[in-house]
């Protein structure tokens, strides 16, 4: 009985776990993305989760762009944005204070780090 408790309050702190990491992925994060040709952008991410799924808004100088297909499994996100007819897949990891994403410029990949923006 004290074995199936145990393995019941585990389980049940590895969902809880989740549910917060998830749950910490909503809301604006910026950075810096250094371009394969050697561009910087400034970009903003407006992540909003629906439970295992993420939705949202990219922003860059370029304008603003929906977060297309967006999925979140414990930690790790994935999605897309699509410019100017191109689709942009970004694959991240969360973590404490900022998240690590990569993307795929059609082949060359790049990581930037954004950070919460914490600004009002």
């Amino acid at each position: 009985m004290k074995r199936k408790f145990l393995i019941t309050s585990a389980l049940l702190s590895c969902i809880i776990f989740v549910m917060a990491v998830i749950a910490d992925l909503n809301g604006k994060w910026k950075g810096t993305l250094h371009t394969p040709d050697g561009n910087e952008l400034q970009v903003v991410y407006n992540f909003k989760v629906d439970g295992d799924k993420l939705g949202g808004t990219a922003e860059s100088p370029a304008g603003v762009v929906s977060i297309d297909d967006g999925t979140i499994t414990g930690d790790t996100f994935k999605f897309k944005v699509t410019v100017d007819g191109n689709d942009y897949p970004h694959k991240g990891k969360m973590y404490a204070d900022s998240c690590g994403i990569d993307i795929d410029f059609g082949g060359s990949t790049v990581h930037a780090t954004v950070v919460r923006d914490t600004s009002k």
